[in-house]
């Protein structure tokens, strides 16, 4: 599992959101972004004890992955 965003690279993404001129695709990837976010920490925060540790860190992994390709199309804008 990747490491989860810092402060900074929020401050980034959120930059970044603040100054597109779509105001729309800003909203959305926002949206995204918030979603991809909660999910992972859902999940980092709250291990559920009825799956295995290995299912648990493949969530993870698969929650961190989304939310870093949704960080990395905003960063990409």
């Amino acid at each position: 599992m990747s490491d989860i965003l810092d402060n900074k690279e929020i401050e980034v993404v959120m930059e970044i959101l603040e100054n597109l001129e779509d105001e729309v695709l800003a909203v959305e990837l926002l949206k995204k972004f918030n979603e991809a976010s909660k999910n992972l920490g859902l999940l980092v925060v709250n291990k559920d004890p009825r799956i295995s540790h290995a299912e648990w860190k493949v969530l993870c992994d698969e929650a961190q992955k989304e939310l870093d390709d949704i960080v990395f199309a905003i960063k990409n804008l």
